[in-house]
C-alpha cells in the first residue's frame, strides 16, 4: 500500500482533486523532476496552437469511397495501415472539416486506453477522426517532432496519465494537458529529435506508398478490378438498396464442415470465378510449406515483470505502428517456435465488424523476427516458388481479405475453417512479376522496421536527457 502526506499547495495545483491514485502517480515524481530543468520551462498549452477534440456532431456512414471520408478512432490511429477505417459521409456530417487531421500533429487517445501518441505523416493528412482523439497543433515555438517525443517518453506519459478521471470509463481533457509543463530544449538537442522523427514519419508513408503499389500491380496483373460492395457478403449496416442475398446450393457443394449459408455465399463462389477465370490459380495449401498451416500452440500467460521474461504479441498490438505486447514467464513456454522473417500470418480470432483485425494479414518483418506470437494466429511459410511477398500481398488485398472472412464460423468470437481456407485461390502469375511484388514488400516493411528505430531513437534523446537532471 501506497502512503504519502499531500501538501495543500498539490490541491491548489490540481484543481483540488481529492483523489489519492492522482497524487501518488509517477506524474508527482516527474513534476518535481521537470522543476530541476537547466532550460525554461513553457507548458503545452503555450508550445501549441490549438489542443482540441474534433467534431462531436452525429456521424452519417457510408460505404462508397467516393461520398465519403475515412474515418478513425483512437485505436485506428495507432494501425500502420488504413485499409479497414469506416467512411463518414461528405455530405450529411455537419461541421465535417473539423474532424479532419493535418500533418506533424500529436495525436493522444482520451479516453479508454489513455495516453497513446501518433506523431501524423502524409498518411493522416484530411482523414477525419472521433472526439476520442486530442489533437495537439505546434505553434513552433518547440518543434513538432520535439513535442511529440516529449508527449510519447515515459516522462510526458506519466504526466498525461496522472490527470485521469473516470470511474467505468476514464478520460483525460485538452483542459488539463494544455498545464503540462514542457522544457524548452537546446535548439541543438530539439534538431536532433525533430530529425529523427520528422524522418521516421516519411519512412511509414514511403512505405504505405510501396505497399500500395504492390496491391496495384497485383490488381493490373491479375486483370482483377476494384471489388464492390455488392460483389461479398459482409456483416454490418446494409443500404436499403442493397438486394438480399437469396440463393440455392447444390447439394454437392455441401461440405460436412458447414451449414452456415455465409459460408456458401454465391456472391462470393462468383467471385472465385472471376478470379479463376482471369488467371492460373492454386489452392493456398499449394503454396505454402508442408501443405498446412501451423501455430505457435498454447501455453500459460503468466504477466510478470522480470529480466526473465519474454514478450509476447498478441492481435491487439501486431497490427499497431507500435507493438508494446505483454511481458510473461518463460515457464512451459516452446522458444523454438518464435517467428521467422518472412512468415505470413493470418489474426485467427476475433469479431466480424468491417473495421476489426480478424482474417487481416501479417507480414513478419525484422521487428517481428524472433518474436513468440500468440497461438490464436494461423501461420505459414511460402514454397520457393511463391514469394512470400506476393503472398502477403494477395492474402491482405481487399479479395485476398473478403476470401478468408467468407470462411468464418462462430457466433461472438468467429475462427476461419482452415480446411475451406486451404482451398483459397491464389493468382500464379509470371515469377519476375510475383518477385518484383515481393521485393516492393520487403522493402516496405524494412522501412517501417527503420521508422521504428528512428523513433524509439529520438524518444531515447528526451529521456536521457531528463533523467539526467535527476544527478
Amino acid at each position: 500500500m501506497k502512503a504519502l502526506k499531500v501538501k495543500s499547495s498539490w490541491l491548489t495545483e490540481s484543481d483540488l482533486r481529492l483523489d489519492a491514485e492522482f497524487h501518488l502517480s509517477d506524474g508527482r515524481k516527474v513534476l518535481k523532476l521537470i522543476k530541476k530543468s537547466p532550460y525554461a520551462v513553457l507548458t503545452i498549452g503555450e508550445v501549441s496552437k490549438d489542443i482540441f477534440y474534433g467534431g462531436r456532431s452525429k456521424r452519417v456512414y457510408v460505404s462508397n469511397p467516393l461520398t465519403g471520408v475515412p474515418f478513425m478512432g483512437s485505436a485506428d490511429m495507432l494501425k500502420h495501415s488504413f485499409i479497414s477505417l469506416k467512411y463518414i459521409s461528405k455530405k450529411n456530417t455537419s461541421e465535417i472539416e473539423k474532424y479532419f487531421l493535418d500533418k506533424e500533429w500529436t495525436l493522444i487517445s482520451r479516453s479508454g486506453t489513455i495516453g497513446n501518441t501518433i506523431f501524423t505523416n502524409e498518411d493522416y493528412y484530411r482523414k477525419a477522426a472521433s472526439e476520442h482523439i486530442i489533437r495537439v497543433v505546434p505553434n513552433g515555438k518547440v518543434k513538432s517532432g520535439v513535442l511529440y517525443a516529449y508527449m510519447t517518453s515515459k516522462f510526458g506519459y506519466a504526466l498525461m496519465t496522472q490527470g485521469v478521471f473516470g470511474a467505468v470509463i476514464q478520460h483525460i481533457e485538452p483542459d488539463f494537458l494544455a498545464k503540462l509543463p514542457i522544457p524548452l530544449f537546446s535548439k541543438s538537442l530539439q534538431q536532433r529529435v525533430h530529425d529523427y522523427i520528422s524522418y521516421s514519419a516519411k519512412l511509414r508513408s514511403q512505405a504505405t506508398e510501396l505497399i500500395t503499389s504492390a496491391r496495384n500491380i497485383l490488381h493490373k496483373s491479375a486483370n482483377l478490378e476494384e471489388l464492390k460492395v455488392d460483389d461479398y457478403e459482409y456483416f454490418g449496416s446494409h443500404s436499403h438498396l442493397r438486394k438480399p442475398a437469396v440463393f440455392a446450393v447444390s447439394s454437392k457443394l455441401i461440405s460436412s464442415a458447414t451449414l452456415n449459408a455465409f459460408n456458401y455465399s454465391e456472391r462470393m463462389r462468383k467471385l472465385v470465378k472471376r478470379i479463376k477465370k482471369s488467371n492460373e490459380c492454386a489452392p493456398l495449401s499449394e503454396v505454402i510449406e508442408n501443405n498446412s498451416f501451423f501455430s505457435t500452440g498454447s501455453f500459460p500467460r503468466l504477466e510478470i515483470d522480470s529480466p526473465r521474461s519474454i514478450k509476447l504479441i498478441n492481435q491487439s498490438d501486431i497490427f499497431n505502428i507500435k507493438m508494446k505486447g505483454k511481458f510473461i514467464a518463460r515457464k512451459k513456454v516452446n522458444v523454438d517456435n518464435l517467428v521467422q522473417y518472412g512468415e505470413v500470418l493470418i489474426a485467427g480470432v476475433g469479431t466480424l465488424g468491417e473495421n476489426e483485425t480478424f482474417c487481416r494479414v501479417v507480414f513478419a518483418n525484422e521487428e517481428l523476427e524472433g518474436q513468440l506470437v500468440s497461438g490464436e494466429f494461423i501461420r505459414m511459410k511460402t514454397k520457393k516458388t511463391i514469394p512470400s511477398g506476393y503472398l502477403f500481398t494477395w492474402l491482405s488485398s481487399e479479395y485476398g481479405f473478403r476470401l478468408i472472412r467468407s470462411t468464418q464460423s462462430g457466433t461472438k468470437l468467429c475462427r476461419p475453417i482452415q480446411s475451406m481456407l486451404y482451398d483459397i485461390p491464389v493468382p500464379i502469375l509470371e515469377a519476375k512479376i510475383m518477385k518484383d511484388i515481393h521485393n516492393l514488400i520487403v522493402k516496405a516493411h524494412t522501412l517501417r522496421y527503420e521508422a521504428l528505430k528512428k523513433e524509439n531513437e529520438a524518444i531515447s534523446i528526451i529521456e536521457n536527457e531528463i533523467q539526467s537532471w535527476q544527478k
